[in-house]
């Protein structure tokens, strides 16, 4: 049971992400995340493929044993001229759209910073009434990312 806990560390912290974004991420709490990477509890079934995708690892990595080394290839989920794209919108001010069904209450409306990559998803900065805070949202759920021009 440890050793997925150990590949969920390992990998996550490879990934530079800390355990509070993961479980923001997985709409878990950071103590669940904490219990998984100990070893005391395993994640439900139904988050281990949400792992996985958050992680760029697969299922199988994560749950089997002998399988010690995660496919790179999985890293690379987003297509590079999409990546590319992406990764010239690092730091810009943004509105982001959602698709039906996804809409992120924290995001709706507001303007935010996009702080980076992980996987397939985007790292976001706001400062909202309830404070500045930082999250993880899967592209998938993305419609639309509108550049926000800043006042001169």
């Amino acid at each position: 049971m440890d050793q997925m806990g150990n590949k969920i560390a390992r990998r996550r912290k490879d990934l530079g992400m800390t355990q509070v974004s993961m479980a923001d991420a997985l709409s878990v709490t950071r103590q669940t995340v904490s219990r998984w990477e100990a070893g005391t509890v395993l994640p439900d079934i139904d988050k281990i493929s949400d792992i996985a995708r958050l992680l760029g690892v697969s299922c199988d990595y994560l749950l089997k044993d002998e399988i010690e080394e995660y496919d790179s290839a999985a890293e690379k989920a987003i297509p590079s001229a999409v990546s590319g794209l992406l990764q010239e919108m690092k730091g810009k001010k943004v509105k982001l759209d959602f698709c039906e069904d996804e809409t992120d209450i924290d995001l709706y409306d507001v303007v935010c910073t996009i702080v980076g990559f992980e996987g397939n998803w985007i790292k976001v900065a706001a400062n909202t009434k309830k404070g500045e805070f930082e999250k993880l949202i899967p592209i998938s759920s993305i419609f639309s990312i509108e550049i926000v021009k800043e006042a001169e």
